[in-house]
């Protein structure tokens, strides 16, 4: 994409100071509030403002809002990404400067991670409890990475991450991934854990599932992990998810087959027991996509309370085809089996 040449000298105006830049290198490696940059740059929470109000201005980051905290990130338009990306990219590492501040960055993330820590140690017994009545996670995984393969794409979605687990093995695929769950504290763990694997093309955001704060035909491969059972309403959740999703952008829904374990209700939150292959199939035909693959993963053991886990991989019908006539013309979209 081009720009004209005052848009360009505004721009480079806008990052051509050494503290927009030390906040550009920052932004690079997470999404960060105000009060963490005004931990690591020194500098006074207002002026620390005015830096981003101007950063935010020229397009090269973005803001969204957790309850009462603001995150900042590097902006999610691929060009202008690409732009700081390389202008980043560019700036040693070795600078003292750099070096003081990836310092501090390094602690502020520990502190995330302890925070973590914290919150999962009171939960574990309960997790862990749930997990011991099915498949090893590692299990689905493993079945999740084949049926991804191993080609790149652009962009993925994680709906309700929770600990952020899928954006941390699919990040060697996508250029960008974005996970989102309306709990803070989950989110807080999804960081710490992208944060310890070094993963700097993910982010996570507070959002509704039913609503999630992000442009709709935009990603390529969507997941919804273990979470249906939490919804009075999945079809509603994966009509949504299917609005998310590119020409040709694939879903994967991860959950439990039908059982009849009341306690799971009673003590976990869950509103739904399971789903069958005909209630996601109806589900995916109504979204607008073609069920390409369902499959089992019968639990260990002879106990018969125990759980199913089912994974279905669904397809946008629509079709992405480029128009030959024109190369610098956008490809159009046709539904499936439509031509032009």
């Amino acid at each position: 994409m081009h720009v004209s040449l005052d848009t360009m000298v505004d721009t480079l105006k806008a990052a051509a100071e050494s503290s927009r830049l030390r906040i550009l290198v920052l932004l690079s490696r997470g999404d960060l509030t105000v009060s963490d940059l005004t931990e690591i740059l020194g500098q006074s929470q207002p002026r620390v403002s005015r830096h981003l109000k101007l950063l935010l201005d020229a397009g090269l980051i973005g803001r969204y809002q957790e309850g009462s905290w603001a995150f900042f990130r590097l902006t999610d338009i691929d060009n202008s990404r690409d732009f700081v990306q390389r202008l980043v990219s560019a700036i040693s590492e070795a600078d003292p400067q750099v070096v003081r501040d990836l310092e501090r960055l390094a602690a502020v993330k520990r502190k995330r991670q302890d925070r973590a820590a914290e919150y999962f140690s009171e939960n574990a017994a309960s997790w862990d409890h749930i997990r011991s009545l099915h498949v090893p996670d590692r299990a689905v995984e493993a079945a999740l990475i084949k049926l991804v393969g191993k080609r790149p794409f652009q962009s993925m979605l994680d709906l309700g991450t929770g600990t952020g687990r899928l954006l941390e093995i699919f990040a060697p695929l996508y250029r960008r991934g974005v996970g989102i769950d309306m709990s803070r504290e989950m989110l807080s763990v999804a960081r710490a854990n992208l944060d310890k694997a070094g993963i700097a093309n993910a982010q996570v955001r507070q959002g509704d599932i039913f609503s999630p704060p992000v442009e709709r035909s935009a990603f390529d491969l969507v997941t919804i992990h273990q979470v249906l059972h939490y919804l009075d309403d999945p079809a509603r959740a994966i009509a949504e998810a299917a609005r998310l999703l590119r020409p040709s952008g694939r879903l994967i829904v991860v959950d439990f087959a039908p059982h009849n374990l009341e306690f799971l209700r009673d003590q976990h939150a869950h509103m739904r027991l399971g789903f069958s292959d005909r209630q996601m199939s109806d589900w995916f035909a109504e979204a607008g996509l073609d069920l390409e693959d369902s499959q089992e993963f019968e639990p260990r053991g002879g106990n018969e309370a125990r759980l199913t886990v089912k994974l279905w991989l669904g397809r946008d019908r629509r079709l992405l085809i480029a128009d030959p006539s024109n190369d610098s013309l956008p490809a159009k979209t046709y539904p499936m089996g439509e031509t032009a």
